[in-house]
């Protein structure tokens, strides 16, 4: 494989693995084909994937069938693909400890609100999940925009920290 062939293993993580790290696992593997290959796990995973969510990624035409929530220990077996990236994407703001991924990857934080612990009635819930989505949709989006084989680590660095503050694509230059 020639460096322009090179796809980036990415792992997303939260506490539950069963909305947000499920939904960007799902976004980069349509969103980065062929460039990106995504995972999701947790450090206290649920077992299973949140309704809401799954039920938005099949409206939204993903395969949703191989879907399973899964614990972060299974990508530190040593068989288990290197991870080039890693992102926290559960949400400070709530009170969560989010976990740390030890080694080597290039690693960021894109917390965003937890749709499994919104309060509220089914439309409320589907509505709050769906505006997860759309901020994960446009961090993600953004991420796969970025010319990664020009900048140096601490610049690629920067834009993912950048990346896990905004909601807008407009707000990054991905220059």
């Amino acid at each position: 494989m020639t460096t322009d062939d090179r796809v980036y293993n990415v792992l997303f993580l939260c506490t539950g693995n069963s909305a947000r790290s499920i939904m960007a696992e799902c976004i980069l593997n349509r969103e980065g084909t062929g460039r990106f290959r995504a995972f999701s796990a947790g450090s206290n995973p649920r077992g299973a994937i949140d309704p809401i969510a799954k039920a938005l990624l099949g409206r939204n035409n993903y395969s949703v069938g191989e879907l399973r929530s899964k614990s972060w220990d299974e990508f530190s077996l040593p068989d288990s693909p290197a991870m080039d990236f890693v992102f926290t994407v559960c949400d400070d703001a709530a009170g969560e400890t989010c976990p740390v991924w030890p080694g080597q990857p290039m690693t960021a934080h894109w917390g965003v609100p937890d749709p499994v612990t919104h309060e509220g009635n089914e439309t409320e819930k589907t509505l709050f999940t769906a505006d997860v989505y759309r901020m994960l949709v446009n961090r993600i989006s953004i991420f796969c925009a970025l010319p990664l084989r020009s900048l140096d680590r601490l610049s690629l660095q920067k834009k993912l920290d950048q990346i896990g503050q905004t909601t807008d694509r407009a707000r990054i230059d991905v220059a």
